[in-house]
């Protein structure tokens, strides 16, 4: 298993000799890592820092959570293996693999990776890129100035998240708006087309503005947190629109039914939001056991109607859910995530004990068997709290 992870990172199809989009060749995992900035003195340097960011890597898709995992991970190869991941002569030994990964920028590491993961795409963009926007608390990383927030970008059509920010102490997500999509225009080239679909936090002037300067389109619903906005799209007439798309979904014991209003709002009295051309209305009517239940939501899209039809709309709104089921719901159940604890750096702390793999004998049994075998020597005295019991850092 652990061989084929590292042959998987190592070798992947032929590099094709043109560039991408973004004007970056496509390469093997461990030539990406190598621009991943090196925060050590190059005096002491005796480990190449691709080569153990590898091994995190290939440790994580195995399976690992913890720095634990990924030290048993790195004792279970052998010595082709070590050399196909870079090293020559040793491996790295525990402390070192958690000394040096929670001392490396995380925002480059982030860029670093979704440069590569863009080049690897073989299938074409879609006609209109969807990028999701939304905001995740890391619930156990409790620093002293406040618990980790993460706001992320998210490709819809792609699986990659293309940037990511940590929202600054005592403040919110609007702020790390402007910066996150900076990376995403980095990363892409350009927002020329792009549409950014956000949750109400989002329905800000600024942020419209942003977006429209850069060559892009914002599709965010509107709630309470803009009531003057709220109340215009609220009392449009929407008696007089007609339905412009309506999908029925059935499943996990529920029936819903989705039906979409779009009304043209860039007239002399339309609605007071900068670059807004449609206003929408989604409602969802659910039954569940037997109890039905009504919903509105109110949005703005900066796309005109040709370029935007009602079924569109309908589309994006609920693609702005993928960001929760299909990357923050990942974080958190397979990789525990919530269960992180921030300490120093991007490192994290842990009170569970660390994960051992079954094959191995575990650290306290080996002792034992030490002492056994030794009856003469001293016990030794009990180690304080390591960072062996530390998951992977954010």
């Amino acid at each position: 298993m652990s061989s084929s992870l590292i042959d998987v990172i190592r070798q992947h199809a032929p590099a094709p000799t043109d560039t991408t989009a973004a004007g970056r060749e496509s390469s093997g995992l461990l030539a990406a890592l190598a621009r991943v900035p090196d925060p050590r003195d190059p005096r002491g340097i005796r480990y190449p820092l691709a080569s153990v960011l590898a091994v995190a890597v290939c440790a994580v898709m195995a399976g690992a959570s913890t720095f634990a995992a990924i030290g048993d991970w790195v004792d279970d190869l052998d010595a082709p293996a070590w050399g196909r991941l870079g090293f020559t002569g040793r491996v790295p030994v525990l402390t070192t693999v958690w000394r040096l990964l929670v001392r490396v920028d995380a925002e480059s590491l982030t860029a670093v990776l979704a440069d590569w993961l863009c080049s690897r795409l073989s299938a074409p963009p879609p006609v209109r890129r969807v990028i999701a926007v939304d905001g995740k608390v890391v619930r156990g990383a409790v620093l002293p100035e406040g618990r980790v927030h993460l706001l992320s970008a998210y490709d819809t059509s792609t699986g990659v998240v293309l940037a990511q920010v940590q929202v600054a102490a005592k403040s919110n997500e609007i702020p790390a708006f402007a910066p996150l999509l900076e990376q995403v225009a980095a990363r892409l080239g350009g927002l020329a087309g792009v549409v950014i679909v956000a949750d109400a936090l989002h329905a800000q002037v600024a942020h419209a503005r942003a977006v429209a300067a850069a060559g892009g389109h914002l599709y965010v619903s509107v709630k309470a947190n803009q009531p003057t906005l709220f109340a215009q799209l609220k009392h449009l007439p929407w008696a007089q629109v007609p339905v412009g798309d309506q999908h029925r979904d059935t499943g996990h014991g529920r029936r819903e039914t989705r039906t979409v209003k779009a009304l043209t709002v860039q007239t002399p009295g339309g609605i007071g939001f900068p670059h807004a051309q449609q206003a929408v209305r989604i409602t969802r009517s659910r039954t569940v056991a037997g109890k039905r239940t009504r919903e509105t939501v109110y949005l703005v899209a900066s796309l005109p109607a040709a370029h935007a039809p009602p079924a569109d709309l309908q589309e994006w709104a609920r693609l702005e859910w993928h960001i929760e089921n299909r990357l923050h719901w990942v974080r958190d159940v397979t990789f525990h995530e919530d269960a992180h604890r921030a300490r120093t750096g991007n490192g994290t702390r842990r009170r569970s004990r660390p994960t051992q793999h079954r094959h191995r004998i575990p650290p306290r049994q080996r002792r034992d068997q030490h002492r056994q075998s030794h009856p003469t020597r001293q016990p030794t005295p009990p180690r304080p709290h390591h960072h062996r019991d530390q998951p992977l850092p954010n």
